[in-house]
């Protein structure tokens, strides 16, 4: 395949300059180190998924496996449009030798797309794959033009997971199996709202039915329109995939206006305490899936500690309770390190999307193997999928526990619970 970053090595083996261009960066010299590029949303209504990135970064600096990088960071401001243009700043002006990736689909494609096309291997996370995969492909309503990347890779779970461990968790629940769905005009929403892609097909399949109001903009001050229409279909749950402040402002308004669901199970926007805390006592029982957490059975590559072990380290150096995305940075740069110690050219990009692509570790995270293992053939190449299971948020003094309640599809993922309903 011709990219920018191969014309741009040619020319500089040819003594010759592309108009416009700078010259590729020269094999490293001895003693320099490798760059690492890494976009996330140090701000904006997602700066909850960047919360521990500082916290991971000077710990993998200060491992043995860190000691030949260096890590630059760029913040998306939470903004697809920032994220596209600081992936090519790092590209272009810091010549990176690998791109790292993080916290939704609104930093994961543009940056994976601004890689793809200029050639620069890219390893992304803590995003669905369907919205990942999909959304970047060129017709993303004609599967049959779906074509697999060649530097863009990525790991988490799928919407196949999620329905399991949604549907796992309100089946412990006696309901009328009526759901409302909560999508917003964004990548994931658009995703997961799907009439044939989405949450429905799979949600119908395992005996529940969703009532999907339409999509509805990010940062929205009134979901009446949503409220009335769960309570129209007589919805006793509630799903979707939601940026913290609006769903505080959606649960507000419900609770307000007198709509009481059994179940509320939403991705994104209760992955956080900070954000469950901010409820109040209506914090109490919601539920969301769980990647990560204190009790997964794992350890880290790069330091030796298991999860329990950096859940508590975190706390204790930053005072704050542990997170899911501490989990999933780390294991960015544990991928990051065991990919490029198996290349002996960090600037041929080909060969380190070959270690990519051959990579077979376990993590803080789990298993990483793009295999293909669970996934259809066009994404088998480029998507490696994780362990996923459900927990629920339960009030305690001084804040909230995460309680694993559902763990049918990773059983090695131990429950501490059985999924209540609200109060």
């Amino acid at each position: 395949m011709i990219t920018r970053r191969s014309l741009l090595k040619a020319s500089a083996a040819t003594g010759l300059a592309l108009a416009g261009s700078r010259l590729a960066t020269p094999a490293l010299a001895q003693g320099a180190k490798i760059r690492l590029g890494y976009v996330s949303p140090q701000t904006g209504p997602l700066a909850g998924f960047a919360e521990s990135d500082a916290y991971n970064i000077k710990a993998f600096l200060a491992s043995e496996a860190g000691k030949n990088f260096d890590v630059i960071v760029k913040d998306s401001q939470s903004n697809p449009n920032r994220a596209a243009e600081v992936a090519k700043s790092l590209i272009v002006d810091d010549e990176i030798n690998l791109m790292l990736v993080g916290s939704t689909p609104e930093n994961t494609n543009p940056v994976a797309t601004t890689c793809e096309a200029e050639g620069v291997p890219v390893i992304s996370t803590m995003a669905p794959w369907q919205p990942w995969f999909i959304g970047q492909q060129g017709n993303p309503a004609d599967p049959s033009s779906w074509k697999p990347f060649n530097f863009a890779y990525h790991y988490f779970w799928g919407l196949e997971d999620i329905i399991a461990v949604y549907t796992g968790m309100w089946k412990q629940l006696s309901t009328n199996g009526k759901v409302g769905g909560l999508f917003p005009n964004d990548a994931d929403g658009n995703a997961w709202g799907d009439a044939r892609n989405g949450l429905k097909p799979g949600l119908g399949a395992a005996g529940f039915s969703l009532a999907d109001p339409g999509r509805y903009q990010n940062l929205s001050d009134d979901f009446t329109a949503q409220v009335n229409a769960f309570k129209a279909a007589d919805a006793e749950i509630v799903t979707g995939v939601v940026i913290p402040p609006d769903f505080t402002t959606f649960w507000n308004q419900a609770r307000q206006q007198g709509f009481k669901p059994k179940a509320v199970t939403v991705a994104k926007a209760i992955l956080f305490p900070q954000s469950v805390e901010t409820l109040g006592d209506t914090g109490h029982n919601l539920s969301s899936e769980v990647w990560w957490s204190a009790s997964h059975p794992f350890k880290s590559s790069v330091t030796g500690q298991s999860s329990a072990d950096l859940a508590a380290d975190f706390t204790v150096k930053n005072g704050r309770p542990w997170t899911q995305p501490i989990g999933f940075v780390h294991s960015l740069f544990e991928v990051a390190a065991n990919v490029m110690g198996r290349v002996s050219d960090p600037t041929n990009a080909e060969a380190i999307a070959a270690a990519i692509a051959a990579t077979d570790m376990t993590t803080v995270v789990g298993k990483v193997a793009w295999s293909g293992a669970g996934l259809p053939p066009f994404a088998a190449k480029n998507v490696c999928k994780t362990p996923l299971v459900g927990g629920q948020w339960r009030k305690k003094a001084g804040g909230f526990d995460l309680v694993i309640v559902e763990n049918a599809g990773a059983p090695e993922i131990p429950t501490a619970g059985k999924m209540e309903a609200l109060a």
